[in-house]
């Protein structure tokens, strides 16, 4: 059964990039994404196949891990005996309440962000999913990998994930599928599935540009970089869409640019994005 589980975690992945796709009004690549999804889809048993059928009319996001004793779907807490039975996969499991699949992830980049202390203010806007502190002024990476790593390593500094390797890898491997670098000078790495905290943004700049992909003539200069707990695999969709529709402006990809150090950076971003992101 773990062969029918990972197989469901890659369809279930290209369905998700697809939507990204879709979002970022990219067509060009569509049809090979459907044809995989397709031969995907195809070689799954036929009750597994309407089973999946069936869950991804209620939600796009089908198969979840267990994450602090929990579906990391709905935030259910599970039985020990249940969680074994999961990790075994002799059978596939569903949680009891979404009814989502559930499967015993390996070892993952784990988020370790903190939620904010009772006393503290509500935060609203682009300060829900970063800080001045995922700002990086400067990148010195001149790669996409570079690059990819040095932002991944600022986010484990920062607290955010455990291990900035793993989460560096995650990336990476998600960038070989179909590259998230799109027109204007943009960006969006990210790394789903991180667990145990919420939706973070860091954002860095490039000033010379790196050829993020082979596919983009124009080299990057900002990158969004998101690292994503299953909880929030729809939402961030939503993120995207506001970041890219902010900065589709050149004049808000110039203010940003021309931004004086990471302070100034966070002002500018939280500024800019006031509006499509409320």
């Amino acid at each position: 059964m773990h062969a029918i589980i990972n197989h469901l975690i890659q369809l279930q992945d290209l369905s998700l990039i697809r939507t990204e796709q879709q979002t970022h009004r990219r067509g060009a690549r569509l049809d090979e994404l459907n044809n995989s999804i397709h031969n995907l889809a195809s070689k799954l048993p036929a009750d597994i196949g309407s089973m999946v059928g069936r869950l991804e009319k209620r939600d796009g996001v089908f198969i979840v891990p267990i994450a602090q004793g929990g579906c990391a779907g709905c935030g259910m807490k599970l039985p020990i005996s249940m969680i074994q039975a999961v990790r075994i996969a002799k059978i596939i499991h569903h949680c009891p309440i979404c009814m989502r699949v559930l499967y015993y992830p390996e070892s993952p980049a784990r988020n370790v962000s903190t939620s904010p202390k009772r006393s503290e203010p509500r935060k609203i806007g682009i300060s829900r999913f970063s800080a001045e502190s995922l700002m990086i002024h400067r990148l010195a990476a001149t790669t996409r990998d570079d690059a990819l790593r040095e932002i991944a390593m600022r986010i484990q500094q920062e607290g955010f994930v455990d291990d900035g390797t793993k989460l560096f890898e995650a990336a990476r491997m998600r960038e070989e599928v179909v590259s998230t670098a799109l027109d204007h000078g943009m960006a969006f790495p990210h790394a789903r599935g991180i667990e145990g905290g919420g939706l973070a943004l860091a954002v860095a700049l490039s000033t010379k540009g790196i050829q993020f992909s082979t596919e983009e003539k124009t080299l990057t200069r900002i990158f969004f970089f998101m690292v994503i707990p299953t909880a929030a695999s729809a939402f961030y969709l939503k993120l995207i869409a506001g970041l890219a529709e902010t900065f589709i402006d050149p004049e808000s990809r110039k203010t940003l640019m021309a931004a004086e150090g990471p302070d100034k950076m966070w002002k500018c971003l939280v500024k800019l994005t006031r509006k499509n992101l409320p």
